[in-house]
């Protein structure tokens, strides 16, 4: 296997619910991950992008929370509709989503 291009983290992050905190896997963070898995495998491109859970990345109330390397570009409030342009755009275009980027004061 090459070494992919990019690398992505979904947060899978489980706290009990009504956490202060919250979570991603509250938020559909298994649906986000399922798709992006999805996706990786209708293109077949396992060579360039490589899709991992993840526990807690930080902005919770903004969750579910992506973040990709090796721009280090997070994208929050992620939904399953939303795999698809980050795969186009992001993984395999180099463009990130700007309407889906955690704000710079949070990331």
């Amino acid at each position: 296997m090459s070494k992919p291009a990019r690398h992505v983290f979904v947060c899978s992050q489980n706290r009990p619910a009504g956490h202060p905190r919250g979570a991603c896997q509250h938020k559909g963070g298994s649906d986000v991950l399922q798709a992006f898995w999805g996706e990786l495998q209708n293109r077949n491109c396992w060579d360039k992008v490589a899709i991992t859970y993840s526990g807690c990345l930080g902005p919770c109330d903004r969750g579910t929370n992506v973040l990709v390397y090796p721009e280090g570009v997070m994208y929050s409030q992620v939904t399953p509709a939303d795999v698809s342009e980050i795969f186009d755009s992001h993984l395999l275009g180099g463009i990130p989503v700007a309407r889906l980027r955690t704000p710079g004061e949070i990331w």
